[in-house]
């Protein structure tokens, strides 16, 4: 559903092709033999009806949620088989695609180096290593380093591995991390003693993955996950050296359509727990020196009023900074407000609302004030005094890119640290000097560090641009491409169109380098920011969900036809990529004018959109009210039955699709893709053209280690290339 760009169990028996089709229940299908090609799966058909407000929806391969049936791995297994007879004649382009992405990656590569209460801490990767090692050193000259956490050795014996919180205590003597080994978003904490190097006995269970250290080095502030909803509850308190089940629950969140997180302020005084959800945030505090003490509500939730909270102190006074958007301030604004009275009533303005400028984020320093601003669909970072007034803007030159504000812990410091990429312009961490340039004439900007891109890339062999496309409405949706370029701009050219559009995230034009594999074959790639995002601006999310939804997908078509006019994209290989959201997102589009595009790689797509936010015990649905309407009321259960990929499929030419997903996917359910699979093609005579592949050992985000991921990669752009050439 959320964003890869928010939204399961594991099954007893993996059998295998073979096995799959000994079973009773299981699918059909026929093997490949040199003389005839590959038949799809055929999923059995299954009664179900769901009725709701006198609609009857039948839903045959309900089934397939059970995981832990065989004949439902079976048929993933099957699945597996047929997409990869049908993708045979890509394995030459996927291995050379990989061998590309491999040979343009420095391996023994490493993070900027980041400062921090006396550490200076990196990132590294070793030749041939799949994870990364979590070092730090001290900040003096000479200091040798420290391996915090070595990936590659937590990894061992895990199909997946990945890292949530990793939290110095504030002595820089323990360490809290915290792991997932299912890909299911529920992780263990742990921690470890730096200065013996061993690890301690307190193990915490099915949390979020967020954890920070009180002031006493001693306690720990943890966030709590329900095990089936997977909803983030509430907040624990933990003492080193106690079991788990001495803990004590600190803050419930009662209210089901409500998540909690847990985090400190940057200048170490204050911990924060935050209940929101999308249209509504109530912020509770304690004194991190005091972590027994009851929380403070900061502003008590009330409908329509979204905030949060940092703490400047020192030499600024003692108050809260608070972005939100009260007094109609729909692009948000900065408030200020005295600790000993945070609530609403003694806010006053600090930074005030602009309607050309959305205020995305804010960073707190002892003497500055930055705030992360979207104008015109493009980043802006501008310094500001305590007062709120703007001293200067970091400027980006090129007419699209990514930025935004870096790793920034320390607080009393006159760096700022952002990072800034383009579609040509591989990732760059920056710092600057806050109050301009420095003495002596040193620049206020300083290149930290470029990713680098080994082979022979060069920029200037490539070209990135902006244009509009003219929605319906008549509204300008702002499109970002980059291509070769030799690559002609002439209505030849293969184009991928790639699309998210929902939970007010904005798709940046930034860097990748497997996507140069594409644009070295003459494709054109192009991103949609479409509405439903906030790229231009708080309006353009508001007018991109609940009963405005359906302008994400016609955004998305306007993009796709203006690229084709515009002679960026040949008609017969224009092509469009989605995932979570973005799958509901090209989904939809398949649904509404399945003659558009010759091609679609729809990722953990969120198809089912109807039966999952009925169902309240899936992950995620009561969350997500606000974000796709309660269809427990009629007026949006028939909106959302109006788009939803699943209900609308019908004897359509659907282009040919790649739909891939993973089993223990905690965001967007597994049998969502596999249903949807499954009903395209009973609805088209099998559908040949119709893939799924189901990764049995990941989750939402994919494979764990990054060369696997790049392998996953390599495998959706050859069916991509193999597409536009024909196979």
């Amino acid at each position: 559903m959320p964003a890869l760009p928010r939204r399961p169990r594991f099954a007893a028996v993996r059998g295998g092709i073979a096995a799959a089709l000994l079973l009773a229940t299981s699918v059909t299908s026929s093997p490949a033999t040199a003389q005839t090609a590959p038949t799809p799966p055929v999923a059995p058909q299954r009664p179900h009806v769901h009725a709701t407000f006198g609609v009857e929806r039948s839903d045959p391969y309900f089934w397939i949620r059970e995981r832990a049936d065989p004949a439902v791995t079976g048929y993933l297994d099957a699945e597996n088989a047929y997409t990869s007879a049908r993708t045979a004649a890509n394995t030459a382009t996927e291995a050379a695609i990989y061998g590309e992405i491999l040979g343009r990656i420095q391996q023994d590569d490493a993070s900027a180096p980041v400062r921090d209460n006396g550490y200076v801490y990196q990132t590294r990767y070793a030749e041939g290593q799949q994870y990364p090692v979590f070092v730090r050193r001290r900040d003096a000259t000479g200091a040798p380093d420290e391996v915090l956490l070595d990936g590659n050795a937590r990894a061992a014996g895990h199909a997946y591995w990945g890292l949530g919180a990793l939290e110095i205590s504030d002595d820089n003597r323990l360490m809290a991390f915290a792991e997932d080994t299912v890909s299911r978003r529920i992780y263990t904490v742990r921690f470890r003693d730096l200065t013996s190097g061993e690890m301690l006995p307190d193990v915490l269970e099915t949390t979020t993955g967020e954890v920070v250290w009180a002031a006493d080095n001693r306690t720990v502030f943890y966030g709590g996950k329900n095990p089936e909803t997977l909803r983030s509850e509430r907040v624990m308190r933990h003492r080193i050296g106690t079991p788990q089940s001495a803990d004590t629950e600190v803050f419930f969140e009662a209210d089901d359509e409500f998540n909690v997180s847990v985090e400190r302020s940057k200048d170490r005084a204050f911990i924060f727990v935050a209940s929101d959800q999308t249209e509504a945030t109530e912020v509770r505090f304690v004194d991190a020196a005091t972590p027994e003490a009851p929380f403070t509500v900061v502003e008590p939730r009330t409908a329509g009023l979204e905030y949060g909270v940092e703490h400047i102190g020192g030499d600024g006074g003692s108050r809260f900074v608070i972005r939100a958007n009260a007094d109609g301030a729909a692009n948000f604004a900065l408030f200020t407000t005295p600790v000993a009275s945070p609530g609403r009533a003694s806010w006053s303005v600090l930074v005030p609302a602009r309607e050309t400028a959305f205020i995305e984020r804010f960073d707190v320093f002892a003497r500055q004030i930055v705030t992360q601003e979207r104008e015109n669909g493009l980043t802006r970072l501008r310094i500001r005094g305590l007062d709120g007034a703007a001293r200067r803007e970091v400027s980006f030159d090129e007419p699209t890119y990514a930025a935004s504000l870096g790793a920034n812990p320390e607080y009393d410091t006159a760096t700022l640290r952002y990072v800034y990429s383009s579609m040509t312009t591989p990732g760059t961490t920056y710092d600057e000097r806050m109050d301009g340039d420095g003495p002596d004439g040193e620049p206020a900007r300083v290149l930290v560090k470029r990713d680098p891109v080994l082979g022979d890339f060069d920029a200037a062999r490539y070209v990135t641009e902006r244009v509009f496309a003219t929605a319906a409405d008549g509204t300008r949706i702002p499109v970002s491409i980059v291509r070769a370029r030799t690559t002609p701009v002439d209505g030849t050219a293969p184009l991928l169109l790639y699309g998210y559009g929902s939970y007010g995230a904005s798709m940046s034009a930034g860097f990748s380098i497997p996507r140069l594999s594409l644009l070295d074959r003459g494709f054109v790639y192009a991103i949609a920011h479409i509405r439903g995002g906030q790229e231009m601006g708080r309006a353009w999310y508001e007018s991109g969900r609940l009963m405005q939804k359906m302008n994400t997908f016609t955004d998305f078509i306007a993009a796709g036809e203006h690229m084709v006019a515009a002679k960026y994209a040949d008609p017969s290989r224009l092509y469009a990529q989605g995932g979570s959201a973005g799958g509901l997102l090209v989904g939809a589009v398949v649904n509404l004018r399945p003659d558009l595009f010759t091609g679609v790689h729809a990722a953990v797509p969120f198809v089912d959109v109807v039966t999952t936010m009925l169902d309240a015990s899936i992950p995620l649905t009561t969350f997500e009210y606000d974000e796709w309407g309660n269809p427990n009321e009629e007026a949006a259960f028939r909106y959302m039955l109006s788009y939803s990929p699943i209900d609308n499929v019908g004897a359509k030419a659907y282009p040919p699709l790649l739909v891939t997903t993973g089993l223990h996917d905690s965001q967007v359910q597994y049998w969502e893709p596999a249903k949807w699979v499954a009903k395209i093609r009973a609805a088209n005579g099998g559908a040949p053209d119709v893939l799924l592949k189901t990764n049995m050992a990941a989750g939402h985000g994919g494979a764990s280690g990054r060369f696997e991921r790049d392998r996953e990669v390599a495998f959706e752009y050859a069916w991509l290339v193999g597409l536009a050439d024909g196979r």
